[in-house]
């Protein structure tokens, strides 16, 4: 971890760690949580394997759905790490997404409480860095793996 060039989001999720890492993997069950309240989320494509598609859409109004991201997955160890980039499309193909480029790892372990969530966002550069920060990362984030929480703590 670089704290010039990364961000780091920490929880501890009261569920089982296969329920927060099905949360990830199920199309229908990342659309619940993926995008901040009240908006809504639709997956387009959801391949979690390495070089696999991730890419989904939101919605303000429920009725028009907008690019959300465009990702490919570039590791995927089953029940404990997802790392995926939007530098690089769901075709593969070199990108240049707004508002930054970024790298997620997305980390689960055992805790005695559930499972460890650990998301490292890492950036290209520390102006990257400091835009995602101000544009709200800790906020956004934050959001959206309370809402993450909560469905799976619910079905824990």
């Amino acid at each position: 971890m670089n704290p010039d060039l990364d961000l780091v989001l920490e929880r501890i999720i009261r569920a089982p760690r296969a329920t927060v890492w099905n949360a990830w993997t199920d199309p229908a069950k990342l659309e619940q949580w993926w995008v901040p309240a009240p908006s809504r989320c639709r997956v387009d494509q959801l391949d979690p394997k390495p070089g696999g598609a991730f890419v989904t859409r939101m919605s303000e109004d429920g009725a028009v759905f907008v690019p959300n991201l465009d990702a490919c997955f570039l590791v995927v160890d089953e029940l404990e790490r997802l790392v995926f980039t939007n530098a690089v499309t769901s075709a593969w193909r070199p990108a240049n997404p707004a508002p930054v480029a970024m790298t997620a790892t997305v980390t689960l372990g055992d805790h005695p409480d559930g499972t460890d969530y650990r998301i490292i966002v890492r950036h290209g550069d520390p102006e990257s860095r400091a835009r995602h920060e101000k544009l709200g990362f800790a906020e956004g984030w934050g959001l959206v793996a309370a809402q993450l929480a909560a469905i799976v703590e619910g079905a824990a």
